[in-house]
This record gives structure tokens, sequence and C-alpha cells, in this order.
């Protein structure tokens, strides 16, 4: 698409200083507050500013305060701002914008951007950038009064989608909060006696991947990882396929009522459970997902499925779990002595019936609450196309040309060059 009159196309690094991380040694490192606060990529961003963790003695690159930080690193494309002079690392550039160019244009651009880096605008995923990358960008410059212009009507409009966004994650919340409310009411606070799950269901495993099969007969079938089981519902839009000995098919063949549960990995997928109804002719499932039939006349797989949903389970999950910093698991040892209230099949229907269709009403909010924050993050990089493809605004004929404003730049930055691709060598 052609730019307004008064605009011209530049590369990044022409109208901004970029400054490429690097990490010092780690015996520089400290959490007592010594040196500069020291940030090595997304994982310490806040929602602006980013959070101090970590501090350093003995920095090798430094960002002043008000330069926008970029993560070069997986993931690539989020941004802050630097509210302080900071020492950076390898996994982060700081952007400088220079000769007046307003700061939040630039960040806002970078906001523009980030979904192509994500590969929602290419399909491709970055997993770094190097810093010629970055100085390479092609950059929209419009005349500085406008910019001031667009930055301000973003503002307006982004000020107005916040709010909307808030609203329906308070929403979200409190709909979280019942549901919660619901089940404890259900499992909670009743004279019932308790059961482990192993007394009530024969618990398995699932396929591993990646075995030597060639001395088998062998054949595909999907399977289910723990990405496709969530917290009371399985996600199946992106279900593989797994090879499978012939003679081990009945063995870990899912049927209609079995209750899932996943063994863990991030701590948000610890022991997360839901129930089996033949949504898939054939489907077996991985080892990192345990899978219980129930083996009881005493038991309603659906009202065992529903307990995984509660905090008393998720607590028992987490108090039994092996955990590291991030990670979490549970074995099948864990999973066999959850402990269940269990009364009698006539309440266990009753409790059933009620969860269902209260919980469908949560559900079907649910769904309209994601859908509506999908269509807002939709309209926020609809607004940024616009703003940066010159139609948010009006132009104003007497705004001085972008190309004055790249001049001046160009005098206080003499050196400026455009950048040219680096070719990678190969290896041999």
């Amino acid at each position: 698409m052609d730019l307004p009159k008064g605009w011209i196309n530049c590369h990044l690094i022409d109208v901004n200083t970029v400054i490429a991380g690097q990490s010092p040694e780690s015996k520089f490192y400290n959490k007592k507050g010594d040196g500069l606060p020291f940030f090595q990529g997304k994982a310490d961003f806040g929602q602006l500013y980013p959070i101090n963790r970590v501090y350093c003695t003995a920095p090798k690159k430094i960002a002043e305060s008000g330069d926008i930080l970029l993560s070069v690193r997986a993931p690539v494309g989020p941004t802050n701002l630097a509210k302080e002079t900071i020492a950076i690392g390898r996994g982060l550039n700081a952007i400088r914008p220079l000769g007046g160019l307003l700061t939040r244009y630039t960040l806002y651009y970078f906001k523009q951007i980030e979904p192509v880096f994500s590969g929602e605008g290419t399909g491709t995923t970055f997993s770094a950038v190097t810093v010629d990358d970055v100085k390479n960008l092609v950059f929209p410059l419009p005349p500085l009064a406008e910019q001031h212009r667009i930055v301000e009507k973003i503002d307006a409009l982004f000020s107005k989608l916040d709010k909307g966004v808030a609203t329906l994650q308070t929403i979200r919340q409190q709909l979280r909060t019942y549901r919660q409310a619901v089940l404890k009411w259900a499992f909670e606070g009743k004279n019932t006696k308790f059961v482990c799950l192993y007394e009530i269901a024969d618990i398995v495993g699932g396929i591993t991947k990646g075995r030597d099969l060639s001395k088998h007969k062998t054949t595909y079938l999907p399977y289910l990882r723990v990405a496709n089981v969530q917290d009371g519902y399985l996600d199946l839009k992106d279900v593989k396929e797994i090879e499978i000995r012939i003679d081990e098919k009945d063995k870990y063949l899912l049927q209609n009522g079995d209750v899932l549960y996943t063994e863990g990995g991030d701590k948000d997928k610890l022991g997360r459970g839901t129930i089996w109804k033949n949504e898939i002719k054939e489907c077996v499932h991985q080892n990192h997902i345990f899978r219980a039939r129930i083996n009881s006349e005493k038991a309603i797989p659906k009202y065992i499925a529903l307990f995984s949903l509660t905090e008393s389970a998720k607590s028992y999950f987490f108090s039994k779990a092996k955990q590291t910093v991030n990670l979490a698991s549970i074995n099948m040892t864990v999973l066999r002595s959850l402990p269940i209230p269990l009364p009698s099949l006539r309440e266990q229907h009753t409790i059933t019936a009620t969860l269902e269709s209260r919980l469908s009403i949560c559900d079907q909010l649910e769904t309209i609450i994601g859908e509506s924050l999908a269509k807002a993050e939709t309209l926020r990089q609809s607004i940024l196309k616009k703003a940066f493809s010159g139609q948010l605004v009006p132009q104003d004929p007497n705004d001085e040309p972008a190309v004055e404003l790249l001049n001046r730049i160009k005098l206080l930055k003499p050196e400026t060059v455009t950048i040219k691709p680096t070719k990678r060598k190969k290896n041999g």
C-alpha cells in the first residue's frame, strides 16, 4: 500500500539507535540490589515496565530510561519500556528514537508487527532475530505533527478498548469463582465416605512415543497428548497420530466413559481431568496421560471426572506432586490414592445433573467472553494497521514532510547507513 503524501519509508536504524544486549558472566549477578537492574528477555516483562528481580555489577550493554526494550529471542516481538538506566542481556535490544521521533509511535510500531514475529501474520514463528534484522526493519515515517495525532488517537481508542477488556476479564474471573463455589457445594461439607480412585477404577498409563517397533506389526492411530486434555473438556483441534503395536491396540484404546488425567509439565497442566465420549474412532493416549476406567457399579464416570475440577482435587495433586521451578508432575501412585467423596448412586446422579446444567451455562459464557476478547485483539491490530498506513487520522498539508525530519536525524547521526542483511556462513 502506498504511503500518504508527506510520509516516507526508511529503515528503523535511520531514525533510532539500536543496542544489542549482551550478557555478563553469571558471577556478576545478584538479587541484593547491587549494581544496575538486569533484564534478559520477555520473562522479566511487566505490563509496560520490566520487573526488577536481578542486578548486575559489571554490565556490558546499557539501556536508558525511556528506551524501548524488544524481546529478540523466543518469544520474539514483545516490548516494554525502561523506566530507569538498566543492563540488558542478549535476549533484548534497546531501541532509542532520535531527533524528536515519538517513543510511543515507535512502541506502537512494534506492537503492530508483533503478530508477524509470532507467526500469526506469516505462519512462520521466529525463534530469534539478529540485531541487523531489527535495524533493517522497514519503518513508515510520518510527519512529526502527524505522529502526535496518531499517538493521541491510538491512546484514546486503546483506552476504551482496555476498559472493555478489563470488564470481560472481571466477568471471566467471577465466572471461575462461581464455578468453584458450585463445585464446592457439590462435593464438600457432606457426610460422605471417601474412597481412593484405585478402589473404583482400573488405572493405566499411555503409550511412550519413539519406541523401537521394528520387530513388531504396527498400525497408526490418533492419540491424545497433554495439550488435548484441558480442565473439564477436550481440545481436539490438533490430534496427531502415533505408531502402535497391533498386539497392544486393545490395551490402549479409549472407551466411552474413560476418565483422563494429565501427568503434569507446566504447573497449570498438573492433574487436569475430563471424560472421554468416543469423540474419535479408535483413539489412544500418550504416556503423559493416565486413563481411569471405572470398574465399580457404585460410581458414575462423569461424577468422578467432575470431581477432578475441584480445588480439593487440585490441592491434593499439588501437595503430592514432584516439583521443580516451573514444572510439576504426579505419578501413578499419587493418582491411584486420590481421595474421592462417594455418596449413593442416586446422589451422584443428582449432583452430576445439577453440575452439568450450571457449568454448561458457565461454559457458554466463557466461550462468549473468549470470542469477545479475540475480537478486541483483532480490533486492536486493525487500529494499528490503519495507523501505520496513514488511515487513522487525517493528513495536514501544512505539516513538515517526514523527509525533513529524516534529514535532520541524519545530521545528528552522520554514520547512519542502510543496513544490508548479513549472509550466514555455511558450516564446513
